[in-house]
């Protein structure tokens, strides 16, 4: 019997990963035909080069990638084996499908600044809906993967050439401005992607350190109902041994701990941190083992 729930847990999961690859690649292909393509941004990858080939030949951009992509996944199939799955499969055809349905979408913005920005975020949901459901939009980000398995280049400074050379060939195509909005477009998509998948401005880290641990645990105890983390610290400056509350809540737990705090103990020295993405009980399962009565 528990055999049988974990199997059915497991493929409740791959299908709710199958989903985010599809929402995913669909909202990549509507940030492509909404913005970049109309203001002219190469901003990297194969959606960079479909871009620059479409203003020299009028290539259609969604059967550009289709025919780059087919060679490209083939050779990471061979070369990489299992690392190429159904998943990149599936995210590496998505995206020039989506491009096809949508490519005489009537909404779009060819000011670059504004399809830098908002392009830029809307990309980079896409790709970061498409990394939480561990898979991938094939392109670039594939050839980066084969360089790195035959060169001893990391991931990320392999990725960087593959995309630095299409978007320094977008200046000879294009202009040095619209490249420089390119490189705009690629660095709000990494810190929207960051967002998506770690999530950073939904948790707090707290470290407290009080001469009034007890108290502060029974007001995280009973006012936020968070556990806690106990840590014996000794004093740089006073050589006195103290302890360290470490606690993780919620933004709007957070902000009601320090409001308790500084009334309670205003002498007690705390820290508040970004926490990027937090795995366990009451964050990314059920607080509760059963039903709290």
């Amino acid at each position: 019997m528990a055999m049988e729930n974990m199997k059915r847990a497991e493929m409740k999961e791959q299908i709710i990963q199958y989903i985010y690859i599809v929402i995913g690649a669909t909202i990549v292909g509507l940030s492509y035909n909404m913005f970049l393509l109309p203001a002219k941004l190469a901003a990297g990858g194969i959606s960079g080069v479909s871009t620059l080939l479409y203003e020299l030949y009028a290539f259609k951009p969604a059967m550009t990638q289709f025919a780059i992509n087919i060679p490209i996944f083939l050779i990471g199939w061979i070369t990489m084996g299992r690392d190429f799955s159904w998943k990149t499969l599936l995210g590496t055809f998505w995206v020039p499908f989506s491009i096809y349905l949508s490519e005489n979408i009537p909404v779009t913005v060819t000011d670059p600044l504004l399809s830098a920005i908002y392009g830029g975020i809307l990309l980079g949901v896409g790709l970061g809906v498409v990394y939480k459901g561990n898979g991938s939009t094939g392109g670039t980000a594939a050839i980066a993967q084969i360089m790195k398995r035959f060169t001893n280049l990391s991931s990320g400074y392999a990725q960087l050439i593959v995309d630095g050379v299409v978007v320094i060939t977008s200046i000879f195509v294009f202009s040095l401005e619209l490249t420089l909005f390119a490189l705009l477009t690629i660095y709000i998509s990494s810190k929207a992607i960051d967002f998506v998948q770690l999530r950073t401005s939904q948790t707090k880290l707290i470290l407290i350190i009080s001469e009034e641990a007890e108290k502060i645990q029974g007001i995280i105890r009973d006012e936020l109902d968070r556990g806690l983390t106990k840590i014996r610290t000794i004093g740089g400056y006073s050589n006195e041994e103290k302890t360290m509350i470490l606690c993780v809540t919620e933004q709007h737990e957070a902000v009601e701990l320090k409001k308790i705090l500084q009334k309670e103990t205003p002498n007690a020295f705390v820290i508040f941190i970004n926490a990027s993405e937090i795995l366990g009980r009451g964050f990314s399962i059920d607080k509760y083992y059963g039903q709290k009565l």
